[in-house]
């Protein structure tokens, strides 16, 4: 063992860590916009408004050595993930073991790809994988699970031993349009008539929308947004994560990558879409309506996103978790990553096998809806 993994420590907060030595961490590049999922400012406000915490079973428990970071948390459940592992669950409680607690190395309720391992520098990165697998047994943990790595990460978590998982999104890409006919013009003919007629039909319900970014974000406008985000969120998922309070926190802490859509009709706020951008990307996040308005949905998360991308000049938008209706919209699919270590050798050899076949299945689904893409075949 090297004198940083005696050195390595387990977190009960991003507070404790602290804003200078987290983001050197996350951001070693100092960009002006980071990725916004990975910075403290993110994980403080999950923290400190309660939302993920040992009473919401997000149990802080960051793996923190001199050069690097990997923000995680004990879990008693697994929802609020992304990546789903109930079977795995299930299959080890049928045999008398015990899954929870398990330890999860991600950014709470947020199905985003980012860096997990934050790293002053790569060489760094093996010793962090190895040092949070021997904490899985330490603990008395069941599992790591590290969830929407990036790709050279996930390689790096395979060369650590790590089983490896694959899973897909669909993101629209930039291929440096000046506005949103432009990118019509590369859909088939059908498709494009299509898209034209989902917007001229919100545009014909009287719905207009703002943009609002920094200064322009207030507390107003988050009592509106949460008010949409409870009525949506519990119909859709029940219980829904956030508190009222952790967007607050978001405003004061990232307004200046905080973009909120909300759309207006006979002089009421309708419906909102809450976004975040940085490193180039704008990431669609959560959503909410208090009246329905046919193809409302689409055009506030999607249409208007890529409104945004296009006069912003972001390269790509990422619109979260699932959801094949993205395709028909000029949303491809993208794989996306996660790497686990499971403590049960059983259970370990079953997943294995599992994650093989899963893996091919993935590809062979992503090439197939490829082939679906509403783009003309010469552009």
């Amino acid at each position: 063992m090297t004198a940083n993994q005696q050195s390595a420590r387990l977190i009960t907060s991003a507070a404790e860590i602290g804003p200078a030595r987290w983001n050197a961490l996350a951001n070693p590049s100092a960009m002006a916009e980071p990725h916004p999922f990975t910075t403290y400012e993110f994980f403080a406000a999950l923290e400190e408004s309660g939302s993920a915490s040992r009473k919401t079973g997000w149990q802080p428990a960051h793996l923190f050595m001199p050069d690097a970071l990997m923000p995680m948390y004990l879990k008693s459940h697994s929802y609020g993930e992304y990546v789903f592992d109930h079977a795995w669950a299930d299959a080890l409680e049928r045999a008398g073991g015990d899954y929870y607690p398990k330890l999860q190395a991600a950014v709470p309720f947020t199905p985003v790809t980012g860096r997990r391992l934050l790293t002053a520098n790569d060489a760094a990165r093996l010793p962090l994988l190895k040092t949070a697998a021997g904490v899985v047994k330490q603990i008395g943990a069941s599992s790591l699970h590290v969830t929407f790595l990036t790709r050279e990460e996930w390689e790096a978590a395979g060369e650590a031993g790590y089983l490896l998982r694959t899973g897909q999104q669909f993101h629209w890409e930039n291929r440096g349009y000046k506005s949103f006919d432009q990118f019509l013009g590369e859909l088939s003919s059908a498709k494009r008539k299509n898209l034209r007629k989902e917007r001229a039909s919100v545009r014909e319900a009287g719905v207009t929308f703002d943009w609002l970014t920094g200064a322009d974000i207030t507390e107003a406008h988050w009592d509106l947004f949460f008010a949409f985000y409870m009525d949506t969120g519990g119909r859709k998922w029940g219980t829904p994560y956030l508190t009222r309070e952790f967007f607050s926190r978001l405003g004061q802490s990232l307004s200046r990558q905080t973009l909120l859509i909300m759309a207006k009709k006979d002089g009421r706020t309708i419906a909102g879409a809450l976004n975040l951008f940085g490193e180039g990307v704008l990431f669609g996040r959560n959503w909410g309506a208090m009246e329905y308005v046919p193809f409302l949905h689409f055009e506030t998360c999607y249409y208007q996103a890529i409104d945004f991308a296009i006069a912003r000049g972001l390269k790509r938008v990422e619109a979260g978790a699932q959801g094949e209706h993205k395709l028909l919209r000029g949303y491809l699919p993208v794989e996306t990553y996660s790497a686990h270590i499971i403590a049960h050798k059983g259970l370990a050899r079953a997943v294995d096998e599992f994650l093989q076949a899963e893996r091919e299945a993935v590809t062979e689904n992503i090439a197939d809806l490829a082939r679906h893409a509403p783009f003309r075949k010469n552009s």
